[in-house]
């Protein structure tokens, strides 16, 4: 990897090398900030299937000309889609590494005079159906001057840099016969939105459809009247949940609770043998003067708590009225987590802290922290400083002395977005905050592949140790070889992401890694229980052209002969280590394969849980039944489907929603809901090309497992990527509402499970939706959590503009002067010409803008 690094920086050197038309700082400001740049999907229905054709268009509208020939400038942009070399106008496109690429002239190039444009047109694999495919912050370099921004695309607003798309083949893929997942429109949605029917719940039917629903919830007659008058007691193996009810309280009333010792009493208890209630579980009753809690366990006591709350009204005053009821409830599943990506963009530990509160209000209780990957290692790890001061920070610097090269619209400068790590006192912190909300934060350290910032902030300190003349030292930590020849190419388009495997300073590294993690946990008085380790998509053909893999090779019966054996001889030593020090071990279900089918024997693995996120359910692959076959193979299974929990989607097929789209066109809080963990096959609806599955069984041509071991199912989990969320506003928007609807599936077993189109698991949406829109979105937004509101479905019919909206509480405005000024929608509009809507939750969250 070492020697790539060279050959790079020998290029960038003699390409220095040449006379350029920027003297000046100012002049190349100037220039991008007078040309425009824009990225066009021409089409994505090509001959040949999986392919698309775009351009890039430069606009000089600055008073400086490009001269003809060859120069010391360039043009980088970020592109997820890795562009095959193109020479075209005299300019030759190349992909560097990752989505970074770049655009240098040739001797035919013809120049750039002021006023004139130029157009680069491509064609790349597979398709562009979105607007988040293309990356903000494209700049230019040119000789030994500061690289600058094109000016319209330092911005979040896509419309500002990337060419409408708005014609078939521009949104559709070349996809099996066809792709049946058409673009919705304001017209499509608004027949959608006719079906939907809106139940109507009572003010105290409404106040008692907690989210998640209770076990059972037996209403009595009568209301308690609640205020600040009351006191609060609780055993004392409770002072945390006790701490934590005083100060929702106090938040909630403004002022603290002043009872006395005759007052009417919140009383919090522990009872483990209280009929028929389960770990985490408890009983909440409310009666005239007295609140009772009882926990199974502490868990079930702070979500006694957070059900009290849910039983507020929104608004509170000096005294509110609560239902007087029973409600007996437990967690239809012990895991119930979110998968949190900060790696490839860092948002801020802010923001980590309110997703915390969110998911304890929730009764989720497993975090699953995705802390290092290619674009980022986001820790701080004691003693091995360039893991955040190098692979934390990305900015322009192709032989990588100072900083990770640039990734996923940072732009060339440190302070572009998605830059930053937990400091050791900030993970720490975070670490409290989740105890309090009865929360396990499972770290995950992703390797052998997706570790490009670990390998390069290792080879910065073996740079810097060397340098220093400690020599041994410098190689202890080491991740890579010099003169490792292998060649690959990842599905994220790196060709130097892998771990050496082969060599024990690795396993030093990880060792060490282990070992500071389980620090911070016991300062923080907990104790690391599961170390993930990742495992998933390695390239194929890394560590082939390794010596010290051939050394190893050549060492008779160790088990290791070849590169097929690398994969579980990196697995079985870590999990060797972690078993070591008292870890379970973690890992995607790619890296517990041994082959398409088989999962690696469990017996080969001492820890006493090795848990498998069983990921990849693309049904027309054939890999959805990996959840069970891992189950009966021993593992313990938290089902993560791609195909529904996945919250970098898109909430809807248009090409304006955020996300990647490579499990599923769409996922949207009903897709969310519905997911029936229980019945894993009865998930399979459509194939990616959105075709009906009727007959899984006889899409794939064999018979597929049934769950055999059940106890085995630990329960499911959400997940959120980084690649297209650079800002902490863009992932809120992505996690919420979908991961409240996850909380309802992970928490209660519906009575409907699995018929999804009975009419009970209709009025059991309906109920839950207007109980979000009408509750929950302002309980978000006060907490200082940002949240989707679908926009609206528009029709004009007979002359007139009728608008509708699926959920409950919403709202919808319109303006006729292009967003100036809004009103609201109450009844159709005589109105020619343009329109434009937007919904607006009760929360004061709006929808994206549709134009009719």
């Amino acid at each position: 990897m070492i020697k790539n690094l060279l050959l790079l920086s020998l290029a960038w050197l003699s390409w220095l090398a040449l006379a350029g038309p920027f003297q000046s700082q100012q002049q190349l400001d100037d220039f991008t900030a007078g040309t425009e740049w824009f990225f066009a999907v021409e089409t994505n229905l090509l001959p040949d299937a999986g392919r698309f054709r775009g351009r890039i268009e430069l606009h000089n509208n600055s008073g400086i000309t490009l001269s003809a020939g060859k120069s010391d400038w360039g043009w980088y942009f970020h592109s997820i889609r890795k562009i095959e070399t193109t020479l075209s106008q005299g300019l030759q496109l190349e992909h560097i590494q990752g989505d970074l690429h770049r655009i240098v002239p040739t001797t035919d190039f013809a120049g750039l005079p002021t006023g004139q444009s130029i157009q680069l047109t491509f064609t790349s694999a597979p398709w562009v159906i979105s607007y988040s495919d293309w990356m903000p912050r494209a700049f230019m370099v040119a000789g030994a001057l500061q690289p600058a921004i094109f000016i319209n695309t330092d911005t979040e607003d896509f419309s500002q840099f990337v060419r409408p798309m708005t014609e078939p083949e521009q949104r559709l893929r070349n996809i099996g016969d066809g792709d049946k997942f058409a673009t919705v429109t304001a017209e499509h949605r608004f027949a959608s939105n006719t079906k939907a029917v809106h139940t109507n719940l009572s003010p105290a039917q409404l106040q008692q459809r907690i989210i998640p629903q209770p076990v059972q919830l037996q209403h009595r007659r009568g209301q308690t009247a609640f205020d600040t008058s009351w006191q609060l007691q609780a055993q004392g193996a409770l002072a945390n949940e006790l701490a934590y009810l005083t100060d929702q309280l106090h938040r909630y009333f403004g002022q603290p609770l002043n009872g006395q010792a005759n007052s009417p009493i919140i009383e919090l208890r522990l009872d483990a043998n209280l009929p028929n209630l389960k770990p985490e579980g408890y009983q909440l009753t409310i009666e005239r003067q007295r609140i009772r809690i009882t926990g199974f366990d502490e868990a079930g006591v702070f979500y006694g708590i957070q059900s009290l709350l849910a039983l507020l009204p929104v608004a509170s005053s000096d005294q509110v009225q609560l239902p007087q009821l029973t409600i007996l409830d437990y967690p239809r599943y012990r895991w119930r987590g979110m998968h949190y990506d900060m790696a490839r963009n860092f948002h801020g530990l802010d923001v980590t802290l309110r997703l915390i509160e969110q998911m304890g209000r929730y009764k989720l209780n497993k975090l699953h922290l995705h802390l290092t990957e290619d674009e980022g290692w986001r820790l701080e790890i004691p003693g091995l400083p360039e893991l955040t001061e190098f692979g934390a920070n990305r900015c322009f610097d192709l032989t990588e002395q100072q900083c990770l090269l640039t990734q996923l619209g940072t732009g060339p400068h440190s302070s572009g977005s998605g830059n930053g790590y937990y400091s050791r006192d900030d993970f720490i912190q975070l670490l409290r905050h989740a105890k309090a909300h009865h929360i396990e934060v499972i770290p995950e350290i992703d390797m052998p592949g997706h570790a490009r910032a670990a390998i390069k902030a290792m080879e910065a300190r073996y740079q810097r140790l060397q340098a220093a003349g400690q020599a041994e030292e410098a190689r202890r930590y080491l991740l890579s070889e010099a003169d490792d020849a292998s060649e690959y190419l990842t599905v994220q388009n790196y060709n130097d992401n892998s771990i050496n495997v082969c060599i024990d300073s690795t396993y030093a590294f990880i060792d060490k890694v282990m070992y500071e993690l389980q620090q911070m946990y016991r300062e923080a008085g907990l104790q690391l229980r599961v170390f993930h380790m990742g495992g998933d998509e390695v390239g194929a053909g890394s560590w082939q052209g390794a010596p010290a893999c051939e050394q190893l090779f050549a060492e008779p019966l160790n088990g290791v002969a070849g590169v097929a054996d690398l994969k579980p001889y990196f697995i079985n030593r870590v999990a060797q280590l972690a078993n070591q020090r008292g870890l379970a071990m973690a890992a995607w279900e790619d890296g517990l394969m041994a082959d398409s089918t088989r999962p690696f024997r469990r017996e080969q693995f001492n820890n006493s849980e090795v848990i498998v996120n069983a990921w990849d359910n693309i049904w027309e692959w054939g890999y959805g039944d990996r959840a069970y076959r891992f189950a009966n193979a021993g593992y313990q299974v938290v089902q993560s489907a791609g195909t529904n929990l996945y919250f970098d989607h898109p909430q809807e097929a248009h090409p304006k929603e955020r996300g990647y789209y490579w499990a599923a066109r769409y996922t949207d809080t009903e897709k969310v809901f519905f997911y029936r963990p229980d019945h894993l096959y009865s998930n399979a609806e459509f194939t990616r090309d959105g075709t009906p599955i009727n007959d899984l069984e006889a899409l794939l041509g064999r018979a597929l497992p049934a769950l055999e071991k059940p106890d085995n199912m630990l329960g499911i989990q959400g997940q959120v990527w980084g690649e297209t969320i650079r800002t902490a506003a863009q992932l809120e928007q992505m996690i919420y509402p979908r991961l409240i609807a996850l909380a309802e599936r992970a928490w209660h077993r519906a009575d409907w499970e699995p018929n999804k189109d009975s009419t009970a698991a209709r009025q059991s949406w309906q109920q839950f939706i207007q109980r979000l829109t009408s509750v929950e979105f302002t309980r978000l937004v006060q907490s200082g959590a940002g949240h989707y509101v679908p926009p609206p479905g528009a029709i004009r019919e007979q002359g007139q503009l009728k608008a509708n909206h699926a959920w409950p509480a919403i709202s919808i405005e319109y303006s006729l002067d292009q967003g100036k000024s809004w009103q609201h929608y109450q009844q159709p509009l005589q109105q020619d010409g343009d329109i434009w809507l937007r919904s607006r939750s009760r929360s004061d969250q709006l929808s994206r803008i549709i134009r009719l």
